[in-house]
């Protein structure tokens, strides 16, 4: 597929994903859907892959869905419309890789929906925050509702969501919106070491910790604690990663992953 919007990049396992449609504030499009799915697959079957990161170009990280193209939808296009994003954003939780959000300007409506897509998210402290749809007579439809309560409480996110209030990067930091927050010119170096970072932990090791914190959360304790010693327990074994990580440990040296 050529890309169009999506500029792709990627060295030593860490992919950079740009979105670049600065002209239009990279509002994201039918186009967009169909190359972030069509990179999502690509993802999927690479076995050197240890860490994806998402950004804009320009202005905004995205500044909301493209308003242009969903005006004259019909009600069953409005649902579907919806429906192909969630989809999409929530297929960046079954990536076997954590995936970072690297925000550098405004990520407000379906641009927010993207970035609560991803594992974690950093944030220029230039970047401005928001669910602006109750503006238009409209809810968010990838996933807001569901995905802000979850992740700064309800009250939170029914403040957000209903007043349509834009708030700052040190304002998300504070309600568990965003995980750091640096100056812009450090945002991507920022995100680099961290991905660094991931990439030197044991390949498998991330793999389950961020299938198992994904798929606990939507289970009981007890549930999710029977699922966490089942995966712990995959790890041993002469020939496991969790065996070369303990020697290595013991023998003082770095493991070889």
């Amino acid at each position: 597929m050529t890309y169009e919007i999506l500029q792709i990049s990627q060295n030593d396992g860490i992919a950079m994903v740009t979105i670049s449609r600065p002209k239009a504030m990279n509002a994201l499009n039918t186009r967009f859907f169909e190359e972030m799915d069509h990179a999502i697959s690509q993802f999927k079957s690479d076995e050197s892959l240890r860490v994806v990161i998402i950004t804009g170009e320009g202005k905004a990280f995205v500044a909301g869905a493209d308003i242009a193209e969903m005006k004259d939808k019909t009600p069953e296009e409005g649902s579907k419309f919806a429906s192909r994003g969630q989809a999409t954003f929530s297929s960046f939780a079954e990536l076997q890789v954590p995936v970072i959000a690297a925000i550098n300007g405004f990520a407000l409506g379906g641009g927010l929906e993207l970035a609560m897509g991803a594992d974690f998210r950093i944030a220029s402290s230039k970047a401005k925050f928001g669910q602006p749809e109750v503006n238009l007579g409209l809810i968010p439809g990838f996933a807001g509702t569901q995905r802000l309560s979850r992740l700064v409480g309800l009250a939170n996110a029914l403040f957000l969501l209903t007043t349509a209030e834009m708030i700052g990067a040190e304002e998300a930091l504070r309600i568990g919106l965003v995980q750091k927050v640096v100056e812009p010119e450090e945002l991507i170096n920022t995100c680099m070491q961290i991905a660094k970072t991931i990439s030197q932990k044991g390949p498998q090791a991330i793999t389950k910790v961020k299938s198992v914190t994904h798929k606990g959360y939507d289970m009981t304790f007890e549930e999710g604690n029977k699922l966490e010693a089942e995966q712990f327990g995959s790890l041993f074994g002469k020939q496991s990663e969790g065996a070369e990580g303990m020697t290595a440990f013991l023998e003082k040296r770095k493991p070889n992953w």
